[in-house]
C-alpha cells in the first residue's frame, strides 16, 4: 500500500519538471508511505513519477518504486495489493521475464509487457497504478474493479497530473483550489460527489473498473474494463448450494487477503461480517488473530463491544479496544478534513480513525474489514423497505401529489408540536413524493425539496439545470440496458456498488486508515465473490423478510448463533447526539458564521431552522447537519 503521483507534460512546461516538484507532491502523502520514497524523471523531463511506500510485500529494497522493467523502457508506480501475483510468476519467467525481488509490482510490469492495457484482466486484488511506456510515449493508468483504491487526475497548463490523493494533484504548481458547483450540488445528496467529479474544480477521479491512457499530444482516452453485470446462474440451485459456494469463496478470499510480510488484524464490530472474518482467519492461521474494536463513552446504545469480546474469546484473539468521547471527536475533526481531501460526510470516519490508530499503535499494519457484505447480500433493513415501495409503486403512483404534500405538512406540524415519531412520517412522505419509485441509495442526505430550500440563493439561480436524479437514472438506465431481466434487488445492489460503495464507503476506509499508515483490505469485495453474489437471486438473499439469509446460512456453525441472529445494528457513532448537546455551540457558530453562507452557497435561514429543530429536540437533522459541518470545515481548510 502506497501513495503514487506523477506528471506527464505533453506540452512544454516552464519551468521544466524537476525532482523537487515530484518530491513535494509525493511528500503530501507521507502518511501513505512512511517506509520509503522515490522519484523518476524521464531523460526529456516530460514524464515524472513520485512514490511513497508502506512496505507490506517484500520489505527489502527490491520493492522500491518507481520501478522499471529490465531495459528501463517501462516504469510503474503502484498502490495496492495483487493477491495472485505469485501465480503468474512461473509463466512470466518461462517467457523470459526477469524478477529482481518478490514484489507484486514486478508482476504488473511484466503482465503489461505481455498483454498491454489488458493486463488489468489478469489482476486479482485492489490497485491504482500508472505505467509509463517510453517506446509508445504513453501513460497508462487503471483503478481496480470495485474502486477500493482511489486515483485522481487533472489537466493543467499542458500537463496531465495524477495522484492517490487530491492533495498530491493540488501540490502541482499552478493548480487552483476552487469549488466545483456541480460536484457540490450532488455532494449535498450523496455525501460525496459521484465519479468522475470531485469538489475541486478541474480535479477528477477515475471511476471504479476504469482504465485510462494519455498520449504524447495530450489526448485522454478511458473506458470500463469490468462491470458488475453477470449472467444468471444456470438452473434452479438450492439455497444450500448457494450458501455452500458462498462459504467456499469466503474461505478463499480471506486466505488470499492474509498475504503479507507484516502482521494482519481484523476490525471487529461484533456483527456478522467482521465475526465471520475472524473465524475464517483463525482457522487458517497458526497465530492468534489481532482484533480491534471501538466504543463510545456514555452512549451504550451505539456500543457492540460485548459481542466483539464474545467473538474474540471464542476464537482466542488478541483483542484490543478503545473508548472515545465527543472531546476526542472534536479535536480530531481538523485532521479528518485534511485526510479526506474532499468531505466524506459519514460520521463513521470518526470511530474508524481511532480504531485504525489503535491497530497501528499495537504494531499491526494490515487489517481486514467487512465492507461490501451488506451491499452484496442485502444486509440493510432499508433495502427491504425500498423493495416494498418499488413493488407498490404502480398503485402508490396513483395517489395525487397533493395528498403526499398534505401528509407531509401534517407530519411537520405534529413534529413541531413535539411528537418525535412524526419526523419519521414526514421523511417517509418526502421520500414517496420525491423518489417516485426509484432507489436513490442507502445514504441520502438532502433530497430535491429540502435541497431547493437550502440552495435558495442568488448564486444558484443560474444552476437550475442541475438534478441529482440524473445520477441515479444514469446508473439505473445503463444497468437496465446491460441486463434487462435483472430483479429489483440486483438493480439496487448494482447502484450501491457504483455509487455509495465505491465513492463513499471505500473512500472513507482508504483515506482514514491510510492517514494512520495502515492498509485496509476488503475480502468481501474480491471480484470473483462479487460476481458470484451478484448472481444469487433475491429469493435466496431474503427469506421470510430476513436480510442476508444466504450469508447467515453459509456461516452458521462457524460463528455463534447469537451473532448471526441478532438484529442488525450497523457501525455508527453518536454524532447526532453530540450535535444536539456537547457540540451544539461549535456547529452553530461554525455553520451560521461560516463561508458557505457568507459566500452565498447556502441559505442561512434554512440552515438556522435545521439547527433550531435539531437542537430543540422535535426533529433529528443530525445527518444533514453533519453533511454541512463537514462541508464548512473542508472549505475552511482547503479553499478559504
Amino acid at each position: 500500500m502506497c501513495g503514487i503521483t506523477g506528471v506527464y507534460a505533453y506540452a512544454r512546461l516552464e519551468p521544466a519538471l524537476d525532482d523537487a516538484v515530484l518530491a513535494r507532491m509525493a511528500g503530501s502523502m507521507a502518511h501513505r508511505g512512511p517506509d520509503d520514497e522515490g522519484v523518476y524523471i524521464s531523460r526529456d523531463r516530460r514524464l515524472g513519477l513520485g512514490f511513497r511506500r508502506l512496505a507490506i510485500i517484500d520489505l527489502s529494497p527490491g520493492g522500491h518504486q518507481p520501478m522499471s522493467n529490465e531495459d528501463g523502457s517501462i516504469w510503474i508506480v503502484f498502490n495496492g495489493e495483487i493477491y495472485n501475483h505469485a501465480e503468474h510468476r512461473p509463466a512470466l519467467e518461462a517467457r523470459g521475464h526477469v524478477y529482481r525481488g518478490r514484489s507484486d509490482t514486478e508482476t504488473i510490469l511484466h503482465l503489461y509487457e505481455e498483454y498491454g492495457e489488458d493486463c488489468v484482466d489478469h489482476l486479482r486484488g485492489m490497485f491504482a497504478f500508472a505505467i509509463w511506456d517510453e517506446n509508445r510515449q504513453e501513460l497508462f493508468l487503471a483503478r481496480d474493479r470495485l474502486g477500493i483504491k482511489p486515483l485522481y487526475y487533472g489537466l493543467f497548463n499542458g500537463a496531465f497530473v495524477f495522484g492517490s490523493e487530491i492533495k498530491a494533484v493540488a501540490a502541482f504548481p499552478g493548480v487552483k483550489r476552487e469549488i466545483d458547483n456541480e460536484a457540490l450540488y450532488h455532494y449535498l445528496t450523496f455525501m460525496i460527489p459521484p465519479a468522475p467529479l470531485t469538489l475541486f474544480r478541474g480535479i477528477r477521479k477515475l471511476p471504479a473498473g476504469f482504465r485510462m491512457s494519455v498520449d504524447r499530444r495530450g489526448n485522454v482516452r478511458s473506458d470500463a474494463y469490468w462491470d458488475a453485470v453477470v449472467p444468471a446462474p444456470p438452473g434452479d440451485q438450492s439455497d444450500e448450494a448457494y450458501a455452500q459456494r458462498t462459504l467456499e469463496l469466503l474461505r478463499e478470499t480471506t486466505r488470499i487477503h492474509m498475504m503479507s510480510d507484516v502482521p494482519v488484524g481484523v476490525f471487529l464490530s461484533g456483527g456478522l461480517d467482521s465475526s465471520a472474518l475472524v473465524a475464517l482467519i483463525a482457522a487458517q492461521s497458526a497465530r492468534p488473530v489481532n482484533t480491534f474494536s471501538v466504543g463510545f463513552k456514555d452512549h451504550d446504545a451505539y456500543n457492540e463491544l460485548s459481542y466483539a469480546r464474545q467473538v474474540a474469546r471464542r476464537f482466542g484473539a488478541n483483542h484490543h479496544e478503545v473508548i472515545i468521547d465527543h472531546r476526542q471527536a472534536l479535536e480530531y475533526l481538523p485532521e479528518l478534513v485534511h485526510s479526506q481531501d474532499e468531505p466524506i460526510a459519514d460520521w463513521v470516519c470518526v470511530p474508524l480513525y481511532f480504531v485504525s490508530k489503535l491497530a497501528r499503535d499495537n504494531g499491526v499494519i494490515v487489517v481486514q474489514v467487512g465492507e461490501g457484505a451488506d451491499e452484496l447480500f442485502c444486509g440493510y433493513p432499508l433495502y427491504l423497505a425500498s423493495l416494498a415501495i418499488q413493488r407498490m409503486w404502480p398503485w402508490l403512483a396513483k395517489v395525487p401529489p397533493a395528498l403526499w404534500q398534505a401528509g407531509g405538512a401534517l407530519a411537520a406540524r405534529l413534529r413541531n408540536a413535539g411528537l418525535r415519531r412524526a419526523h419519521k412520517a414526514e421523511r417517509l412522505m418526502q421520500i414517496l413524493e420525491e423518489e417516485q419509485g426509484r432507489f436513490w441509495g442507502g445514504a441520502i442526505v438532502f433530497r430535491n425539496g429540502p435541497k431547493s430550500l437550502l440552495l435558495d440563493t442568488a448564486m444558484w439561480r443560474d444552476n437550475g439545470h442541475l438534478e441529482s436524479t440524473a445520477v441515479i437514472d444514469g446508473i439505473a438506465d445503463q444497468f437496465a440496458r446491460d441486463k434487462p431481466d435483472a430483479d429489483l434487488l440486483e438493480r439496487m445492489t448494482y447502484f450501491e456498488l457504483k455509487q455509495r460503495l465505491a465513492e463513499l464507503l471505500l473512500m472513507r476506509v482508504d483515506k482514514v486508515t491510510m492517514s494512520t499508515s495502515i492498509e485496509s483490505r476488503v475480502p468481501y469485495l474480491d471480484h470473483r465473490l462479487v460476481e458470484f453474489a451478484m448472481g444469487i437471486p433475491e429469493r435466496v438473499k431474503i427469506r421470510n423478510h430476513q436480510t442476508k439469509a444466504v450469508l447467515k446460512r453459509a456461516v452458521r456453525g462457524l460463528i455463534p448463533d447469537e451473532i448471526i441472529d441478532r438484529s442488525k445494528q450497523g457501525f455508527s457513532a453518536p454524532a447526532s447526539e453530540w450535535l444536539r448537546n456537547e457540540l451544539a455551540p461549535e456547529i452553530r457558530s461554525c455553520l451560521l458564521d461560516g463561508q458557505m453562507i457568507k459566500r452565498g452557497y447556502l441559505n442561512r435561514n434554512f440552515v438556522k431552522t435545521l439547527l433550531d429543530q435539531h437542537q430543540s429536540g422535535p426533529a433529528d437533522h443530525g445527518v444533514e447537519l453533519w453533511n454541512l459541518y463537514n462541508l464548512e470545515m473542508w472549505h475552511r481548510h482547503w479553499i478559504n
